[in-house]
């Protein structure tokens, strides 16, 4: 049976006409579900009860339930989510002075193999639809009773792998007659697929895009991260800087310091010559702990130089505030658990 949140405001005015039924009557359908959040179509009481009977033989509403909860002491919460089809997801509440971030997964599993990352550790089974991304969002905010602020797609899964339903979800969290969160507000991640970061260019949306970058050096990149193989730095860049020409928008690159690896003067240095000149900020991330990871930490006194080095030199570098770490929410800790 079809998710009813798989649609956007648009696709859904056509899905009603498919049926027989008045294309308005899919804005009254998307405030029910982005705005009042019902559970089933017999709450939508301004609808008829034919349509609503319709609507039931049609569609499933795709409502998540949470089979467990983890709070951090820093105020995090993980959410495990179970998914009609047996599976299940992770995602991450995040409060910042700006207000509340939530990190959603975009894949059961993931494929890119980062050896940095929990999810390496699983095998990949599915991308995650449209609705099943949006519904993370509304999910955490019936649980928390609060909206939403911010989302960042940098939980389980690449976001750019899984494209289309990306980027419908991101067209139905930023509409203002549903969840209405702001196209500046959502943040998406990608280890670098880089046709999909030209397409992302040419679709010319606002939302800030985030590149999982880690070294400027192809060999040390690549033993961190696979996808180097297929696309290495320069060609990276090269699609970085065209996303710049065609929006005028900075990008973030994401930076994880690991021991002995990649937090030397070297590897400051590349960096520095890799990002001369660019319309970009990097988040320097203190690399977190995983289950049969191979990295370690850099020390903070070395990621303090690490981040001061790159501002003397003009690279815009800030050192991620480490959030969730104890209940393995932080970022390259989240895994597609069982249910059990």
């Amino acid at each position: 049976m079809k998710n009813i949140k798989d649609y956007d405001l648009n696709e859904l005015k056509q899905e009603l006409i498919n049926i027989g039924e008045k294309p308005f009557r899919a804005e009254q359908i998307f405030k029910w579900l982005y705005v009042e959040k019902v559970h089933s179509f017999d709450e939508m009481t301004n609808l008829s009860l034919e349509l609503r009977e319709k609507l039931k033989r049609n569609y499933d509403m795709c409502n998540y339930t949470v089979v467990r909860k983890l709070e951090s002491k820093d105020g995090t919460k993980k959410y495990l989510f179970g998914l009609s089809d047996g599976n299940a997801i992770e995602s991450v509440l995040m409060q910042y002075h700006f207000g509340k971030t939530v990190c959603v997964s975009s894949q059961i599993g993931c494929k890119m193999g980062c050896k940095f990352c929990a999810s390496t550790g699983i095998a990949f089974v599915r991308s995650l639809t449209s609705g099943e991304i949006v519904e993370q969002i509304i999910a955490i905010e019936q649980d928390i009773g609060e909206k939403i602020s911010n989302v960042v797609f940098m939980g389980i899964g690449e976001p750019f792998d899984n494209y289309d339903n990306v980027m419908n979800a991101i067209k139905i969290l930023n509409n203002q007659k549903g969840l209405n969160i702001g196209a500046r507000h959502i943040s998406v991640s990608t280890s670098g697929i880089v046709p999909k970061i030209y397409q992302f260019a040419d679709e010319n949306v606002q939302c800030t895009l985030s590149i999982s970058l880690h070294s400027a050096n192809n060999e040390t990149r690549s033993s961190m991260m696979p996808v180097n193989n297929a696309y290495n730095i320069q060609e990276l860049i090269k699609a970085c800087k065209y996303y710049i020409s065609k929006t005028n928008k900075r990008i973030s690159f994401e930076y994880a310091l690991a021991k002995d690896n990649n937090d030397n003067q070297k590897a400051a240095d590349e960096l520095v010559d890799l990002l001369h000149g660019m319309l970009c900020h990097v988040n320097l991330i203190p690399i977190n702990k995983i289950e049969n990871g191979k990295y370690i930490k850099s020390s903070n006194e070395n990621i303090i130089k690490f981040r001061d080095y790159l501002n003397s030199k003009g690279i815009t570098a800030t050192i991620r505030r480490e959030l969730g770490s104890d209940i393995d929410a932080a970022c390259g800790q989240l895994r597609r658990k069982n249910l059990k």
